[in-house]
């Protein structure tokens, strides 16, 4: 996959636009942990960020008090375009978010910033179109055995939540599948993941999602599921620190460096299920032009990922081992995906060539 850079200056610290002539683009990424808004000027393939802020999302109540946090100093009168990539649904126009009380309007944003190009899409969705956009050197491969093919992509992103999307290669171009494939049923595949399920029913007894497991939440479910059947003695100082800071970040940080032996079991068990579903992705759209890790997650436990467990539950297809062996299987370390994504999006849509 040929990648084209994208420019990414460190952001102004205010914006007073007064050249009349300028046409500026409001890219977002909003996510259940955090929302990032960035303003950029775009001429031809040159992109200049005019200012960048990033927000916890859950210090406000609306997108509408963040997105007028975030105005406060720019002139909106220069604002040609926006593109918001939200987790959540979509649809004519609006997203209720899956894991905020928020609703996204793009008819409310348009009239906020006084224009009719407004888009909102699916996070995975504009995750999917910046990661077409990213330098070879923004990923890591974790398949060793990886052939270098063209074709469709599967993108998988664990974060707050679990998003994935399918990048569909038709010999010419690509075309941007969104999904809600992580909301899909998780399904054990041996005792010990059966065993988890059977956990899992007591806390979600209408439905177990892929998403319940694969994100930070789930690592936690993990980590409480492994605690549950004594797989390994807790450690008072860990289980302090959960109470003290984001849980999933006290485990997957302890798993990393290997200094706590429950979350090394939970992050194990966690990036095997993530190779897991990886690789149920990958059987429904054959990405031959390979499956792409993004999300706030899987940079940051990256090493425990290249120790195999990943692979071995990719891999476990059975009969169709054979068929996922030589698919390329790369982490995406840049944390700005999505933001880059929506930008590219809007760029195309709205023909800002300026």
């Amino acid at each position: 996959m040929t990648h084209a850079g994208l420019s990414m200056p460190a952001p102004l610290p205010a914006l007073r636009v007064q050249i009349r002539s300028r046409r500026i683009c409001l890219a977002g990424d909003v996510g259940g942990t955090k929302t990032i808004l960035a303003l950029f000027e775009t001429e031809g393939d040159d992109v200049k960020c005019l200012k960048k802020e990033q927000f916890s999302s859950t210090n406000y109540q609306t997108f509408t008090e963040l997105l007028a946090a975030f105005l406060a100093d720019a002139d909106c009168s220069q604002i040609a375009a926006v593109c918001i990539g939200v987790a959540g649904v979509i649809a004519d126009g609006r997203c209720e978010t899956t894991n905020l009380p928020w609703v996204l309007s793009s008819k409310e944003i348009g009239e906020r910033v006084n224009t009719q190009n407004v888009w909102l899409l699916n996070d995975l969705e504009a995750t999917a179109w910046g990661l077409l956009d990213l330098p070879e050197h923004n990923f890591v491969e974790l398949n060793p055995d990886a052939q270098r093919q063209q074709g469709n992509i599967a993108v998988i992103a664990a974060g707050t939540g679990l998003g994935e999307a399918i990048i569909a290669w038709d010999g010419a171009k690509y075309h941007i599948i969104a999904s809600e494939g992580g909301h899909a049923d998780f399904s054990p595949t041996n005792e010990r993941e059966i065993a988890l399920l059977r956990y899992l029913l007591e806390k979600y007894p209408e439905h177990i999602s892929c998403e319940r497991l694969i994100s930070g939440e789930g690592l936690v479910n993990i980590y409480q599921f492994l605690k549950h059947i004594n797989c390994a003695q807790t450690n008072p100082e860990t289980e302090q620190q959960m109470t003290e800071r984001d849980p999933a970040a006290v485990i997957g940080e302890a798993g990393v460096a290997g200094s706590d032996a429950l979350c090394v079991e939970a992050l194990n068990l966690f990036c095997r299920l993530y190779g897991a579903e990886s690789g149920n992705l990958a059987l429904k759209c054959l990405p031959y032009g390979g499956v792409y890790l993004a999300g706030g997650i899987g940079a940051k436990i990256l090493p425990v990922l290249q120790q195999g467990e990943f692979m071995q539950g990719f891999l476990a297809k059975g009969r169709c081992r054979a068929v996922l062996q030589k698919i390329s299987v790369k982490v995406c370390t840049n944390p700005e995906g999505a933001l880059l994504g929506a930008l590219s999006y809007a760029k195309k849509t709205a023909k800002l060539a300026l």
